[in-house]
């Protein structure tokens, strides 16, 4: 039997780490231990500050992985803002160790749930930034976003077929050819929202189609504001999401979290072509493998990228609530597997290792521009003792401080004498 303990996190399909842990017990005298601690993939000062944090787990075999790979850089422990200065932060650093000779291909971004990139994503994609996403849908591939990102289009743009034959058939009753009858109409059309007025919807979609006409009378105003006509887009689309998927609550979080990117910018327009969406020609689009001459960044949530080596990694979101999920600290067993899972993400750099801490996150379902939000802290696998092992640091840095003049001395008051006059 070949098994690493430290490596065992797949208990969400059966395997348990007892399989490893208890297999010299079971098989006393017959079986021998040899322990394989040579590690060819990374630099020592990532092993080290890899072992001290499975080092805390509270049991496994003891085991220290070491390297003949010296190196000078410590794994960072970078500290942000927010998660939207986590993304800039990641995609500054991959464009730098590009410039620097590192391709898109060896760098790798990790997370411990695949809505942990969607920040990420968008700026990728509005830096124009090749990427592969394993494990899960890439954010704005996912049919609801797609969804409500082709009704903002649509309405922004009546005569885009593409955006308006999917936002029409989200009606109940209607098909391609009633979606394609209105769209005509449209397009022939002096006034769109005239064409759309005029319409008789089909019986099946009567209920419904007030409804749409309301949000166009709304939103097809040049001077809609904004983002506000994003929130009354999520608004009307609420119903239809929970009527076409069984897991509408999972997926409105992802409208919510939409919904906060879209908030950061300044208009409708700006954020349709900042996101330089291709219109949807999918329900929902697996996210493949590129050209194989082409450069990509890969971003992989740290269970697909088990077994996978990078020259640079970055690891998001390293707060408790994200690593460990909240979902996954009911028992000891659970906790200690999320330790596992660090480690595995951090095991998986080969030169540079980025583990990135948020401090905030804002508050769904506020108003809009608001700044209610909660503090996180760093993650409990990273306590204070294995922190020499890293170089911690803030980002963005802190701005030079200029060499105030001299300022002359205050004069010294007397209090006391002051009270006593009071009562003179």
């Amino acid at each position: 039997m070949v098994g690493d303990d430290a490596q065992s996190i797949y208990a969400f399909r059966g395997a348990t780490v007892r399989n490893i842990l208890d297999f010299p017990a079971r098989f006393t005298p017959a079986a021998d231990m040899v322990t394989l601690s040579q590690n060819y993939r990374s630099t020592q000062p990532i092993l080290a500050a890899a072992n001290a944090v499975i080092g805390l787990a509270a049991e496994r075999y003891t085991k220290d992985l070491w390297s003949a790979r010296g190196s000078a850089e410590k794994p960072e422990i970078v500290v942000v803002n927010d998660e939207a200065d986590q993304a800039r932060y990641v995609v500054e650093q991959i464009l730098a160790r590009r410039e620097a000779g590192l391709a898109l291909l060896s760098q790798a971004v990790l997370f411990r749930a695949a809505d942990h990139s969607a920040q990420l994503e968008i700026e990728l994609v509005r830096r124009n930034i090749p990427f592969v996403k394993f494990g899960g849908l890439k954010f704005l591939e996912s049919t609801h976003v797609k969804d409500v990102l082709a009704v903002v289009r649509w309405l922004e743009n009546p005569r885009d077929r593409m955006a308006g034959f999917r936002s029409l058939q989200l009606l109940p009753g209607v098909g391609p050819k009633t979606a394609a009858r209105v769209l005509d109409a449209v397009e022939i059309a002096t006034e769109p929202l005239f064409a759309l007025d005029s319409f008789e919807a089909p019986p099946a979609a009567a209920e419904a189609w007030p409804d749409l006409l309301t949000l166009a009378r709304s939103l097809m105003a040049p001077a809609a504001p904004w983002p506000s006509a994003f929130e009354q887009v999520v608004t009307w689309y609420q119903p239809h999401l929970e009527r076409l998927h069984d897991d509408a609550p999972a997926r409105a979080a992802d409208l919510q979290q939409l919904e906060r990117i879209a908030a950061t910018y300044a208009s409708r327009e700006r954020f349709l072509t900042e996101l330089t969406l291709d219109p949807p020609d999918a329900s929902s689009d697996e996210s493949g493998v590129p050209l194989r001459d082409e450069d990509y960044l890969i971003l992989s949530t740290i269970h697909s990228a088990k077994g996978q080596e990078w020259k640079a990694v970055y690891v998001l979101n390293a707060v408790d609530g994200c690593l460990p999920s909240d979902l996954a600290t009911g028992t000891t067993e659970e906790i200690e597997e999320e330790r596992r899972l660090l480690y595995v993400a951090m095991t998986r750099a080969r030169d540079h290792l980025d583990i990135v801490v948020p401090q905030r996150f804002y508050v769904h379902q506020q108003t809009a521009y608001g700044d209610r939000h909660v503090y996180a802290s760093r993650t409990r696998f990273l306590p204070n003792r294995v922190m020499p092992l890293f170089h911690s640091r803030s980002w963005p840095p802190p701005p030079p401080v200029a060499d105030a003049p001299a300022k002359a001395p205050l004069p010294k008051l007397d209090l006391a004498g002051r009270m006593r006059d009071m009562w003179k």
